[in-house]
């Protein structure tokens, strides 16, 4: 027989229904099996197969929707496995099949197919309410042989992402509907896919218009958005690092298919699939709170559940007040900065999850904001503010490619200046950058790379080469005229191949460089580029020199560097 195999002689003969379910591990589904064996003895009914609590709370759910849609419960034994038994389930998502495991063991329901799956939460009326996690199981159904998978109507767009030509994806929005649909009684028509595309998500992104003054800083955010590379913003409060942090996804590529199903898998076991929704569109932007934790951040707990690294995946994670976060929750960033991965691990097991984000940070020069600042005074003691700098550790900037010092913007340049770029023309530089960065790297020994933020440092020596080299001046040899560093290990040094990118050169040069450091000569230390300010304090140059910071300066017309 099709989905279970059920005895039938004497009184009292056991019976037994098994039916196909998915589970969640880690960012992939699971098959799972669902069997119920009605059996002489007392009513009673226990479910194992290493249940959570909320697998185990199922069998009350199921017995009160079973019999308020007209159906009989068995007053006898019922026993439920999930199997694997070894792996453990969690979550609402077996209540659907479990009761159609009871009505087909009991003889109330014929058997379905062996091929078909079901997956669903119960209301206590027999309504079926969504799940977490539908599209990895939907898309290791679809990989398992599944011919048609009965979901809750809310994931159903969700779900239909996953059809191939096989598969068909059926609503339901009780399980009544499901019964009598596999009764024929009345079918459910099968849910579409939605076209993917992802154009539109550009419209939901604040403008860069909006943004007045900040010329250089707009430059480094463009920079940024070619190359993929990981910025942080040193101002004073109120010259709009906020601003510019949050318009960064509206001048990024597009998301491809691949990247938006695995970034809509993310948040879809974690939860924040909006319902109705098929494939998440735009790039995500996650801007945690700086009393995030450790946790938070990489994600876990009981459950394993994504973090903000994993939820920022193919997007923007913004970490506003990057000091006033804890030094543990800042140092979960390395791992993914580095690999595009980060794997949690506890006591009932380890889940890794896709963290290929670009991170933009943002922080006060010093505690009270206005160090250096050309207008007011700072009340910071020089110990205050190496204080409050050293709270960010040295490996976490390593990881980063460009900084930006904002100065405060005029008022005359508030209102008299000319309107700024709007992010649909700022997009059109990264895109032509992207598209040739995507040309080089269709080449065989680049398959994992997509951006130059991605170069290894071999493939960095490689596609960084300057023709013509760069004479020898006052300022030092080239590699410290330029600050290259000498032997890049974590954060790509591949910011000067985006900058030819964007002028559209094919080789680095020496007009490529001054254009994206604004003032050449200024390189000093491991800093890729160092350009100092004169308003910054003796004391500053020597802190970011031994930070290694890479500050654009936005020095006004008039000031010359020291």
């Amino acid at each position: 027989m099709d989905g279970f195999c059920r005895p039938i002689g004497q009184k009292g003969a056991p019976m037994y229904a098994v039916l196909k379910s998915f589970g969640l591990k880690g960012l992939n589904g699971f098959p799972v099996e669902v069997e119920a064996d009605i059996s002489g003895g007392m009513p009673a009914l226990s479910i194992v197969g290493l249940p959570d609590s909320a697998v185990r709370e199922s069998g009350d759910r199921v017995h009160a929707a079973l019999k308020n849609l007209g159906f009989k419960w068995p007053d006898r034994r019922i026993t439920i496995n999930l199997a694997p038994a070894d792996v453990r389930k969690t979550g609402p998502v077996y209540d659907l099949p479990l009761l159609l495991a009871v009505l087909a063991a009991s003889g109330q329901l014929e058997p379905p197919p062996k091929d078909t799956a079901f997956l669903g939460e119960l209301a206590l009326d027999g309504s079926l309410r969504p799940v977490s996690g539908v599209l990895p199981m939907a898309l290791e159904a679809a990989a398992g042989g599944v011919r048609a998978l009965y979901v809750p109507a809310e994931n159903a767009a969700e779900a239909a992402e996953a059809c191939g030509s096989e598969m068909q994806v059926y609503p339901a929005a009780t399980a009544r509907q499901v019964v009598d649909a596999l009764r024929g009684v009345q079918p459910i028509l099968p849910t579409m896919p939605v076209p993917f595309d992802p154009a539109d998500a550009w419209s939901q992104v604040p403008d860069f218009a909006d943004v007045c003054g900040q010329p250089l800083a707009r430059r480094a955010m463009v920079i940024a958005a070619a190359g993929g590379h990981n910025v942080l913003l040193v101002g004073a409060p109120g010259t709009g690092k906020s601003m510019l942090a949050r318009r960064l996804p509206g001048i990024l590529p597009p998301l491809t298919r691949e990247e938006a199903v695995e970034t809509t898998k993310i948040y879809s076991i974690a939860g924040q699939m909006p319902a109705g929704r098929g494939l998440v569109t735009a790039r995500p932007f996650r801007s945690p709170h700086h009393s995030a934790s450790s946790a938070a951040l990489a994600g876990g707990g009981a459950q394993f559940r994504p973090g903000e690294c994993s939820l920022a995946n193919c997007g923007v994670l913004f970490l506003d007040e990057l000091p006033e976060f804890s030094r543990e929750s800042l140092e979960v960033l390395r791992q993914p900065l580095e690999d595009g991965c980060i794997t949690v691990s506890r006591a009932a097991g380890s889940a890794t999850y896709p963290s290929r984000f670009q991170l933009v940070a943002a922080m006060n020069p010093c505690k009270c904001g206005y160090y250096g600042h050309p207008t007011r005074a700072c009340t910071c003691s020089p110990s205050a503010v190496r204080q409050y700098r050293s709270r960010v550790s040295g490996p976490l900037l390593d990881r980063i490619d460009l900084c930006v010092e904002m100065d405060p913007v005029a008022f005359d340049e508030l209102h008299g200046a000319a309107p700024s770029e709007s992010s649909a023309e700022l997009r059109k530089q990264v895109l032509a950058a992207r598209a040739i960065q995507a040309q080089r790297y269709a080449a065989p020994g680049y398959e994992d790379v997509r951006c130059n933020a991605q170069l290894t440092a071999g493939q960095v020596r490689r596609i960084c080469r300057i023709d013509p080299p760069l004479p020898n001046s006052s300022c030092g040899p080239p590699t410290r005229r330029w600050a290259f560093r000498p032997a890049p290990t974590t954060a790509s040094s591949g910011w000067p191949r985006t900058i030819a990118d964007l002028s559209g050169k094919r080789l680095l040069d020496e007009d490529s460089l001054a254009r994206g450091s604004a003032i050449p000569c200024a390189g000093k230390g491991r800093a890729d580029v160092l350009i100092q300010n004169k308003n910054v304090p003796r004391l500053d140059r020597g802190f970011l020199r031994y930070k290694t910071f890479r500050i654009f300066s936005t020095h006004r017309a008039g000031r010359a560097p020291a």
